[in-house]
């Protein structure tokens, strides 16, 4: 939906100062149990890949210059999630790090946990963010903030705007009607450094809103003292904070981006419904699988009918029939398959 944006904050002009990626991605995902008893909300697969290494992948291959680092704000995930993000910065020629938030105490806070990456062009992007199309920076502008229009702003940061489209106001998940411009939380700022002094400020004055530190109430601040904070759109804001957004993102990307067949895919008596991504060593034997689903590895799906759905790795399917579902991994699930001897007239569910 375009927004009358200016062309000039379209024009990517990226220049050779060092750009940096901060990715706060420490919560919990409890809407997206009980997935994330196990997995990170930000690891969880949608279209065969992470959704933070969709995020990160993206962002690095739409702006026109080299992420110098990428830092990654996680929780206790262990040793082996943190080799993975790290592998993702390296396949993209940056430099990856580790930062811990301890304790769930907002968006400001969480962005602060990465504070020595603070310092000229940054962008934060949370992790439960994706979108499609490109994605343009102009770092000629002191800060830019990516917003789409919603039909319920209520449980979003919100911003209102003038008429040259630079931000007059930032409201965090507005109870009455002021704007459906909701922030999809992707942000860039030309001095890092100025946005962790006032986030720092908030820290320091125990500055909350509804009980957190917001990263909105440091931007606020930031444009009372004279920061002119542009906005941007993507063509399409993906949201993954729940179970019917995932699958929703999912189909999207299937769609948008090719299908996937690994080469060691064993198909048997089965047919694919495309789009759909299927990863290595999976068995799918009488069996219907798509549209929209994405099959992790080391799957085996027999006598079943599969359709928009996430399925993770080394799990067996059998005799389901299955759709707008997520399958975990490590999953044995065997439908009630039965012999009917059904006369005229009955009725059975």
């Amino acid at each position: 939906m375009d927004l009358g944006i200016p062309e000039s904050i379209n024009t990517i002009k990226l220049n050779k100062k060092d750009m940096k990626l901060i990715i706060p991605m420490a919560g919990i995902g409890k809407r997206m149990r009980p997935h994330t008893l196990t997995v990170p909300k930000p690891l969880l697969p949608v279209a065969g890949k992470p959704m933070v290494q969709h995020l990160v992948e993206d962002i690095s291959a739409t702006i026109n210059g080299k992420i110098d680092e990428i830092g990654f704000v996680i929780g206790h995930f262990g040793k082996d999630v943190e080799n993975h993000l790290l592998k993702v910065a390296e396949k993209l020629g940056a430099k990856g790090k580790i930062y811990y938030q301890e304790e769930a105490l907002g968006t400001a806070h969480a962005v602060m946990c990465a504070q020595e990456l603070l310092e000229g062009n940054v962008i934060v992007a949370f992790a439960d963010t994706l979108f499609r199309g490109e994605f343009k920076v102009d770092t000629s502008h002191e800060g830019i903030i990516w917003v789409q229009k919603v039909e319920d702003p209520k449980p979003f940061g919100v911003v209102k705007l003038d008429k040259n489209n630079i931000i007059t106001d930032f409201v965090e998940k507005p109870e009455t009607f002021v704007s459906d411009l909701a922030i999809i939380g992707i942000y860039y700022f030309k001095d890092g450094a100025y946005l962790k002094k006032e986030m720092q400020y908030l820290l320091d004055n125990d500055v909350r809103e509804k009980g957190e530190y917001q990263l909105t109430n440091a931007l606020e601040n930031m444009k009372q003292k004279g920061t002119k904070f542009s906005v941007a759109q993507v063509s399409e804001w993906l949201d993954c904070g729940s179970k019917a957004n995932m699958l929703h993102t999912n189909k999207r990307l299937l769609e948008t981006k090719a299908s996937h067949r690994h080469s060691s895919l064993k198909l048997v008596n089965s047919t694919i419904i495309e789009p759909c991504y299927i990863a290595e060593d999976t068995t799918i034997v009488n069996s219907v699988v798509g549209p929209f689903v994405s099959v992790g590895a080391h799957n085996n799906i027999e006598n079943s009918i599969v359709s928009n759905a996430i399925i993770q790795d080394n799990s067996r399917l059998t005799n389901a029939n299955i759709t707008e579902s997520m399958v975990g991994s490590h999953v044995h699930y065997n439908g009630k398959q039965e012999i009917l001897n059904l006369g005229d007239y009955n009725q059975k569910s």
